[in-house]
């Protein structure tokens, strides 16, 4: 038998939803800030997982201009029903203080791979909207509410209200079906149904330490809803020793043979720090009903494991590489399906790979503190021990005009090893770090690239430890700057309060990737010759 060690969507793939149609399961994650919006990956034994497609492709799909650091698309849910995909997600616009401005849509598509259609709007009363396909033919969409007022559970419970998808609109009333557990923060809910039964799976505790999956059912869609007396179903709050923590935001998915699992969002914390700097990942629990029809975690307990079994599948392992790891040298038309943006598609106006065949050609725009017009594209860190390395060709003209190789969580948070122009050491290679929003360059003097056509970058990460170099060949390499914390690039470390007020929180994870700002105007290019990800072990 099949042994699956988790988590199997390594790196920031969080809020996982799971489907099966026929012997594919797909799972779709949340992208939140980054363009294409949701990932969704397939399997064939729930083993082995490749990256497949980003259904959300175009801007008419999804405009994030203006988006804040961790807004974006919140906890999608993919579906199928009547030969028809289906995805509703939310759109995030605002999320720190009372108010939450959460726009859900609706795209569809006959194959996995598209074409996704123009979104559907459907409610902005609160996130992770699920939709619930009947068996009676109606469709039901839930999700949780926020309620800013004063004094009130801002976790206000979850909403269900039917979904008409020949007026492609909701229709009747609004029912509040579940206001949660004592374990509050209710919100992810997902609904099944099974002997009987209508099943009502959500999370709850929050998204970090206390996170957790409960359940309820009813004999009715509308409740009520009876707890289950064991909640909760999964959770890694009670034991800060599990090598998964943060465990919660479930789904789940049957077998053709009748076998049950799920899917849940993890965190994995690096061992000084307790900070997740791969963000939350995505890993699989073996579950099985009770003769009472509850769910429980096979084996027992409530605490997910590193390893489970697999299912009575044939083993379906694929042929290109784990996480996309290798060079790439540019030299198709379009970016690699692992490849991100910041809010916006790539276009040809800050980004080409038709200019200069051969190479990723990116037009400085704006700095890092923009929510607007980056020329930023990266990939996900999807193992604690990787490095990544690039080369650049680009000629400032001033300090304004930078290029080179970052290690990025938000706008906040980021580290940036960078080629400008200095007036007294000409081309010259620093650099510069922001951590919370604090801003500083450690170097006592920037280093002279002057007459280098091409300057080698190079970024290694070690658990905690994150180390930039530069080379002029691509062989002998320097290192510049001081050993910096990768823990730092992390929703712990985002996340800052002041007496007992939010001000800042943070839902991704580490990238790494290479950008261009011209805090000139004048959009000056750079060019990239190749960039290398590689991860020495898969971690």
């Amino acid at each position: 038998m099949t042994r699956i060690v988790n988590p199997i969507l390594r790196g920031f793939n969080p809020d996982p939803s799971i489907l099966r149609v026929g012997d594919d399961y797909y799972i779709a994650t949340s992208t939140f800030e980054w363009f294409p919006g949701v990932q969704i990956h397939h399997s064939r034994d729930l083993c082995n997982w490749r990256l497949l497609t980003h259904p959300l492709t175009r801007k008419s799909q999804l405009d994030m201009i203006g988006n804040p650091s961790s807004g974006g698309i919140w906890a999608p849910c993919l579906s199928y029903s009547d030969g028809m995909f289906y995805l509703v997600y939310t759109d995030v616009k605002s999320h720190l203080g009372p108010f939450k401005d959460t726009h859900n849509y609706l795209v569809t598509a006959a194959d996995i791979l598209g074409p996704w259609s123009e979104p559907v709007y459907l409610n902005s009363s609160g996130f992770d909207p699920s939709l619930f396909h009947d068996d009676d033919g109606r469709k039901w969409l839930l999700n949780m509410v926020w309620d800013h007022r004063k004094g009130r559970n801002r976790f206000g419970g979850i909403l269900i209200q039917e979904y008409d998808p020949g007026k492609q609109k909701l229709i009747g009333p609004i029912h509040n079906i579940f206001r949660g557990t004592s374990l509050g923060l209710t919100e992810g809910p997902h609904l099944y149904k099974r002997g009987g039964y209508y099943y009502l799976l959500t999370a709850e505790g929050g998204t970090r330490w206390n996170h957790a999956v409960t359940m309820a059912r009813s004999r009715t869609l509308l409740g009520p809803y009876e707890v289950d007396p064991m909640n909760p179903i999964l959770t890694s709050k009670d034991n800060a020793d599990l090598p998964l923590q943060r465990a919660g935001h479930a789904d789940l998915v049957e077998t053709p043979n009748g076998e049950w699992y799920m899917v849940h969002l993890c965190g994995r914390p690096l061992t000084s720090s307790r900070m997740c700097n791969l963000g939350r990942e995505t890993a699989i629990q073996k579950v099985e009903w009770t003769p009472e029809g509850w769910l429980r975690l096979a084996g027992g307990g409530n605490e997910p494991r590193t390893e489970v079994d697999g299912p009575t599948l044939p083993e379906h392992p694929f042929d290109e590489p784990v996480h996309g790891t290798g060079v790439d040298h540019f030299d198709e038309q379009s970016l690699g399906i692992h490849w991100n943006t910041l809010r916006e598609p790539a276009d040809e106006t800050w980004l080409s790979l038709r200019e200069r065949p051969g190479f990723l050609r990116l037009r400085g725009r704006e700095s890092f503190s923009s929510m607007h017009g980056q020329s930023l594209v990266a990939r996900r860190q999807q193992s604690f021990v990787a490095e990544a390395e690039t080369v650049v060709e680009f000629e400032p003209e001033t300090y304004q005009q930078m290029a080179g190789l970052v290690y990025y969580y938000n706008a906040k948070n980021w580290y940036y090893l960078r080629v400008s122009r200095d007036e007294s050491l000409g081309k010259s290679l620093t650099l510069m770090v922001s951590d919370q929003g604090q801003y500083d360059e450690p170097l006592e003097r920037e280093v002279s690239v002057e007459g280098w056509q091409r300057v080698y970058l190079k970024l290694t990460l070690e658990h905690e430890r994150a180390q930039f170099l530069y080379s002029a060949d691509g062989h002998a390499w320097t290192a510049i700057g001081p050993i910096l914390d990768a823990g730092r690039m992390s929703d712990e470390n985002a996340e800052a309060k002041r007496g007992g007020f939010l001000l800042d929180q943070g839902f991704t994870g580490a990238f790494v990737g290479v950008c261009v700002q011209d805090l000139s105007g004048a959009r000056i290019p750079a060019d990239f010759d190749y960039f290398a990800y590689r991860e020495e072990k898969i971690i």
